[in-house]
């Protein structure tokens, strides 16, 4: 429930947007009606265009002279012509026409015969004679650069105003244009104000509203459909969202934006993200989206290290990505449609005239966000010692042992007193503090990305063509990424009724080295270690070779030589390269037969090679050992081409009936190849190549093929333009599946029901309302070759023979594809003239024919066999609401807008005689899908606790209870964004606050961070003990009696015994946060300094990303993390930590 002060706030915002709005209309109508005040009881021309507007939910826009125009000839609109055949009938003999535009867009214009003299309005204006008035042009687009039809603009302050015409343009006379402005507005787009100063032709760009009432999102297979038809969710994300503060990784983009979807990101160069829409709803199979770009479906398969489709698109290239949630939205792409959708449309030139020249430049620079709460009081060893011998824990000369082998913080007090050091032994230094050696670990990262795209059009065609680079530098030393965008979107019209379109894209991306994703370098560590002096090991390795233990010969000086290598060499070294090619693209032809019937045939590929060699060892000797240098070739290709055809059908019946129809058919083939050798001994040190091997390589292939036929349909049912029924249906034949039971259908029906027009509601406070529900079916397939038994190659015998052996896993020949059933109920309304919107969507889903791999017993010979069985539900709501808080006479003007999700996940069954199934395990705790839990559920060791609940110690340790127990849950309790943003004149602000609440991670790292003594809280009791903040039992186990804990134990002890491998509890942690994820400061500048109409636009922007975390329960790192990728979400073990980056971007158009 609101509490009183929400209560008061929303009501004090709802009457000053009311007060503001009433104000805006009676300026408007002043400005753009002034018949109003011309005597006459004739109807006006604006009266009857408004009345048929009405009728046929059209825009009629007209030039605001003609509001003077007295209509005496009565007229009655038709209801049984079109719009068309009215519109002529009332225009007839007057001197004016009309024109359509795009959609349900009209203008009327003046016919080519001289217009009759105007009537003056002596009442109202006195017009001076002797003003000298000049004439102002110019043109009207949105923000691709299309033509805006029928905005109105007018002079602010006056009377005076024109329309633009079809092409956008308009003319109007102004007098002293040097102060004067104009105010153009327009459906669908913010009202705009421009100066016109020195200017007599003027290129205004508009900006698209989220208060349209009519807005056009793109739906299934690239279909653009009416928003207000649609019976399911769907959220769009515009193009210019994107770029500003550009993300590298554009998925990384809609965290915060869209209510419902769940992004876990790293911060490595070229990274792939994990992206979950309503939840997870498959146990062992894949949970990520389908990515659809242009049309054309990409592999999404998950890398957190190499990147995924997603990643690899330009953001420069977006125009729009829609986001479609539930089964319904989904449904027309059958059995890849279980967990949502993701469509991306690009850029294509459209409605451009002549030749345009659009430049993006965005440079950002990246540091870590969250420093961990280092001790910097003690040195690293143990036993309150410090003293370094030969890298291990030998002994010196004087009998002294080492404790450079021990990886942890236990040794002296770093108080300047005199030890020998990695780089000085035997030579006694001082030891000191280094609380800046995590500074001086991260480099400053550095991403820089330039894009320019030229694009045109006539009425025959279309064209853009753009080149984009992108340079990431990580902010750990060596590592990088690179990326090369060239794409070509296109289109011709052969004839009125033959259109041909082509989209297509070649990416080369790759990396000299992409080892790094995290480490142990502040975990299992020393907290003296001084990082700038180990970057340049090679001015100290001749000393510290001299300590090496005889049998021990490292390329290489470190900190210890016992379990770990520098990390610089390893960097500089163990590189991890890779080089990709990407080519993406589609052409469509497109046929229209009739107004109503058409064809569209399109074929598209995604086509993808990746050759990655990963060094794995570099010649070393130890304790007389010598292991020679390795290194790993892996080269994949991958490739999906889908070929269809859609026919389809729309017509207006009458006036209160309309069908679309559609039918279609698809062929999906999939290929994929990987060849991998792994050189385990190298003949030539440092020479990677495979025939440098110095013993027999160990090579691997796989290759996987599959192919689906679909057919498919859709009726899309219209009745008086505000009642929709849609009704989808496809079926599918895998190649994945049985022959005999191979083929699976997929309904879904859906229904919008426009309230405000059925009612004919006339509100000034509500503006639109919409129910809408629907029900849907789709499905999830099966991997290739679960059907039969396959061998496994098992290599050589004795160096010659090939060996095979059965595998380990029982196939499945009655296999059938998951089934998810998706009900979603939603409300969208409008207020205030679209001032105000509030979007809520309930839905519930069902996931069942689970395909499992269920371990069996070992008896039989086989580990597991492949099941049809289990469901997983997930149930939930989420809200938009969106609106313009402030919108002045001034030119200031807030747009805002809020999401919030909370999902509800739970295993409902899974194979008879299965209760749980691993996710992912670390450390003995594992995550699971178990019967009557949510997915991801935690299980580990936990704590013994007393009635209380306090934690019971046992001579001063805590203690254990048998067994394991639910620790925690990954999935997180709700999410949220806050998008604000704030305009005024040529300046704008923008910012996005990102919310997570609830959700359990399992943070091995920080638990051994504590128990190595690395953290803030360690340091505490070092000289005199710790006590643990808990009970104690005195009586017996059978009747206890609880009673304070006062046993006084060594700190070292007392953080050893907490040990997260093996007291899991001790790394659970919230995984809560709100962050301030996106922030934007930009200037506009005018066209009076430009001073030319060479440059058309040019805007200079201050950008942050991730700038800060304003709630977290974590006490040492972002708790946004990916550790394992895929279904494996909730680990966490010293991965790079996320970054700030804060830069500039500069847009520039020509």
């Amino acid at each position: 429930m609101l509490n009183t002060f929400t209560k008061r706030l929303v009501v004090l915002l709802v009457a000053m947007m009311a007060i503001d709005e009433t104000k805006a209309q009676l300026l408007a109508e002043f400005a753009q009606v002034p018949d109003r005040y011309t005597i006459s009881r004739e109807p006006s021309l604006p009266e009857v265009l408004r009345k048929l507007e009405s009728i046929y939910k059209v825009s009629i826009a007209y030039p605001s002279d003609l509001a003077d125009q007295k209509w005496s000839k009565e007229f009655t609109p038709n209801r049984d012509l079109t719009i068309d055949e009215n519109l002529s009938k009332l225009l007839k003999d007057s001197g004016l026409n009309y024109r359509q535009g795009v959609g349900s867009f009209y203008v009327v214009v003046k016919d080519d015969n001289p217009p009759k003299p105007k009537e003056a309005l002596s009442a109202t204006v006195a017009q001076n004679d002797e003003a000298l008035l000049e004439e102002i042009t110019g043109v009207v687009v949105d923000e691709e650069g299309l033509p805006i039809p029928g905005a109105s603009v007018l002079v602010k302050g006056t009377m005076v105003g024109s329309v633009t015409d079809l092409d956008g343009k308009f003319s109007i006379e102004v007098d002293s244009p040097d102060e004067a402005v104009l105010v153009v507005s327009f459906i669908g787009f913010e009202s705009k104000e421009v100066t016109i100063g020195s200017e007599s032709s003027l290129t205004i760009v508009m900006t698209s509203s989220t208060m349209a009432l009519n807005e056009v999102v793109v739906t299934a297979f690239g279909l653009e459909r009416d928003k207000k038809a649609l019976g399911y969710a769907v959220q769009s994300v515009k193009g210019n969202e994107l770029t500003e503060a550009q993300n590298p990784n554009v998925v990384n983009s809609l965290s915060g934006r869209v209510a419902g979807v769940q992004i876990n990101s790293n911060s490595m160069p070229g990274s792939g993200s994990q992206v979950i829409i309503r939840g997870s709803s498959s146990v062992a199979g894949n949970n990520q989206p389908l990515v659809v770009v242009d049309g054309v479906p990409l592999d999404q398969t998950s890398s957190r290290t190499y990147g995924n489709g997603l990643s690899e698109i330009n953001p420069d290239n977006i125009k729009e990505m829609n986001v479609l949630k539930g089964a319904t939205a989904a449904a027309l792409y059958g059995s890849r449609a279980a967990n949502g959708v993701i469509m991306v449309t690009t850029k294509d030139g459209k409605g451009t005239k002549g030749i345009g020249v659009a430049i993006n430049s965005n440079m950002t620079f990246d540091n870590p966000l969250v420093k961990p709460d280092f001790q910097n009081t003690y040195g690293g060893g143990a036993g309150y010692r410090t003293w370094y011998v030969d890298g291990r824990n030998g002994f010196d000369e004087q009998g002294i042992r080492g404790t450079a082998g021990v990886d942890e913080s236990w040794g002296a007090p770093m108080d300047g007193r005199l030890v020998p050091l990695w780089f000085s032994a035997p030579e006694l230094v001082p030891l000191t503090p280094q609380p800046d050696n995590w500074e001086d670990f991260w480099e400053t990262g550095k991403t820089v990305s330039n894009n320019i795209a030229v694009s045109g059009g006539n009425d025959k065609g279309n064209f853009r063509l753009s080149v984009g680079r992108l340079d990431q530098k990580s902010i750990m030393w060596n590592n990088d990424y690179y990326r090369n965008n060239f794409k070509l979107n296109t289109g011709y019209n052969f004839t009125d009724k033959l259109n041909v379109t082509i989209s297509a894209e070649y990416i080369k991306s790759g990396s000299d080295n992409r080892r790094y994703s995290g480490s142990s370098d502040f975990i299992w560590s020393h907290r003296h270690t001084d990082f700038t002096k180990l970057f340049n090991w090679r001015d100290y390795y001749g000393i510290q070779r001299e300590t090496f233990r005889d049998g021990d010969d490292y390329p290489y000086a470190n900190w210890q030589h016992e379990y770990f290598t520098n990390p610089y060499f390893l960097q500089e070294y163990y590189t991890n390269a890779n080089e990709k090619d990407r080519m993406v693209g589609n052409i469509a032809v497109n046929y229209q037969f009739t107004d109503e019937f058409s064809l569209m045939v399109r074929t598209g590929t995604d086509f993808w090679t990746d050759t990655r060699m990963n060094v794995t060892g570099v010649e070393r000797t130890k304790n007389f050992v010598t292991t020679k240098g390795s290194y790993t070739e892996t080269v994949l290709r991958s490739q999906e081409t889908n070929s269809d055809f859609i026919f389809t059908y729309d017509k207006e019946f009458s006036n209160t009936f309309s069908l679309k129809a559609q039918v279609g058919g698809i062929n999906r083939t999939n290929y994929y190849k990987r060849n991998y050798v792994n050189v385990t001994e190298l003949t030539i040190d440092g020479l990677y190549n495979l025939s440098n091997y110095a013993s027999p390589v160990t090579p691997e292939s796989t290759i996987r093929k599959q192919e689906v036929n679909s057919l498919f349909g859709s009726a899309t049912l219209g009745f008086n333009n505000y009642l929709f029924l849609d009704v989808t249906g496809r079926n599918d034949w895998s190649s994945t599946l049985p022959v005999d039971n191979n083929s699976f259908f997929y309904p879904s029906v859906a229904l919008s029901a426009v309230v405000t027009d059925i009612f004919n509601v006339q509100s000034n406070v509500l503006s639109f309302a919409k129910l809408r529900a629907s029900w849907a079916q789709v499905g999830s397939d099966a991997s290739p070759y679960m059907l039969s038994q396959v061998y496994n190659s098992e290599g050589l015998w004795a160096g010659t023979t090939p060996t095979y052996a059965n595998a380990s896993e029982i196939a499945n020949v009655n296999l059938k594809p998951e089934i998810t059933t998706g009900k979603e109920l939603g409300l969208d309304m409008r207020f205030l003239e679209g001032r105000i919107g509030l979007d809520f969507t309930y839905y519930h889903q069902s996931t069942t024919n689970q395909i499992l791999a269920v371990a069996i017993s070992s008896s039989s010979g086989y580990a597991s066999q492949v099941l049809n069985a289990g469901e997983i539900t997930n149930k939930g709501v989420e809200l938009m609401v969106y609106g313009t808080p402030i919108k002045s006479e001034t030119g200031l003007t807030w747009d805002m807008s809020f999401n919030f999700s909370r999902n509800r996940n739970l295993v409902v069954e899974l194979a008879e005689g299965l209760e749980n199934y691993t996710l992912a395990s670390q450390n003995s705790l594992t995550s699971e899908a178990r019967v009557g839990q949510p997915y991801g559920t935690l299980y580990g060791r936990r704590y013994l606790r007393s009635p209380e609940g306090e934690i019971v110690y046992s001579d001063g340790l805590p203690q254990l209870e048998a067994g394991t127990f639910a620790l925690g849950n990954i999935q997180p309790d709700w999410m949220g964004g806050f998008s604000n943003n704030f305009s005024f004149r040529n300046w704008s602000l923008g910012a996005l606050i990102d919310i997570r609440m609830g959700g359990d991670l399992f943070d091995v790292g920080t638990g051994l961070a504590r128990k190595t003594g690395q953290y803030a809280e360690t340091a505490i009791g070092r000289e005199e003990g710790v006590i643990g903040e808990g009970v104690m039992n005195v009586g017996t186990e059978e009747t206890p009696v609880y009673v304070q804990n006062d046993v006084i134990v060594d700190a070292g002890t007392f953080w050893n015994a907490q040990n997260p491998r093996t007291y899991h509890e001790a790394g659970i942690f919230d995984g809560s946060y709100v962050k301030l994820r996106e922030l934007t400061l930009g200037y506009s500048f005018p066209k009076n300094f430009l001073g030319n109409n060479f440059i058309q636009s040019m805007k200079l922007s201050a950008v942050g990303r991730n700038l800060a975390i304003l709630f977290k329960n974590h006490p040492h790192m972002d708790p946004q993390v990916d550790m394992k990728g895929g279904n494996a979400q909730g680990f966490s073990y010293g991965e790079q930590p996320s970054t700030r980056s804060i830069g500039f971007n500069l847009n520039v158009t020509f």
